[in-house]
């Protein structure tokens, strides 16, 4: 494997796995403290962001990731690599909190549909992602948003209030990741479908919509050709969570 895709590889690892561990562990050991959750699921993503930003583009997100797929700035190659770093950064994470609380514990960290039906549990999911991506394409992708040194804080916060509307009704994971770790761990399946449908329906259109009105016609290389280089990223390509 290329070098820098090794290295880019290592930081989604290493991003995903606070995630879950971070925003999992918190649904252990702050139970029903809403506030404390959602504030321990972004500033997870948020400081993860600022961390590793310049180093993978700080996506932590197989949705995010997607999204940057459709918009053509990131090659497949990288993406797959980025793909299987999430997934086996959120499987260890969620491996080592079971280990330190025991089965038991699996609501607590397994993302699941309660008060609603699957159908809306969807919706929700879908929802909340599109605000997760549009914030990404917005502050650390759009030239013209926010300065990219504070996109962290923009969407970490962004994680935050998701977590605070959508956290008792889905968990709120918008995040294919953050669910299939602890689902494969805990073998915990159920309406587990919608982790993954609805953040990549969400992602596709949040990252394709801010494109096409937005950012048009001014589309960067994509990432990981040799015209870009894959080693340093380009402004446009950080994002998230």
């Amino acid at each position: 494997m290329d070098q820098s895709i090794s290295r880019r590889s290592v930081a989604e690892f290493i991003g995903a796995f606070t995630l879950v561990f971070i925003g999992g562990g918190a649904g252990v050991v702050a139970g029903s403290d809403l506030v404390a959750v959602a504030l321990a699921n972004g500033l997870a993503i948020g400081l993860m962001v600022s961390n590793f930003g310049h180093i993978s583009g700080g996506h932590f997100n197989p949705a995010v990731t997607l999204g940057f797929v459709a918009t053509r700035r990131i090659t497949w190659p990288l993406a797959v690599a980025y793909w299987i770093s999430q997934l086996l950064g959120a499987v260890a994470a969620a491996g080592l909190l079971r280990w330190i609380f025991n089965s038991s514990v699996a609501l607590g960290v397994v993302p699941h549909v309660s008060h609603i039906s699957a159908g809306k549990g969807l919706v929700v999911e879908i929802i909340l992602t599109i605000f997760l991506v549009l914030a990404v394409f917005a502050t650390a992708v759009d030239p013209g948003g926010a300065f990219k040194s504070i996109a962290g804080l923009g969407i970490g916060l962004t994680i935050s209030i998701d977590v605070l509307m959508g956290g008792p009704l889905t968990g709120a994971a918008m995040n294919p990741a953050r669910a299939f770790g602890p689902q494969l761990i805990f073998n915990s399946w159920s309406d587990g479908w919608i982790y993954y449908v609805g953040p990549a329906i969400g992602g596709v259109i949040a990252a394709v919509g801010y494109d096409w009105l937005y950012l048009r016609p001014n589309r960067p290389s994509v990432v990981g050709t040799p015209e870009s280089g894959v080693a340093e990223p380009r402004p446009g390509d950080t994002a998230l969570s």
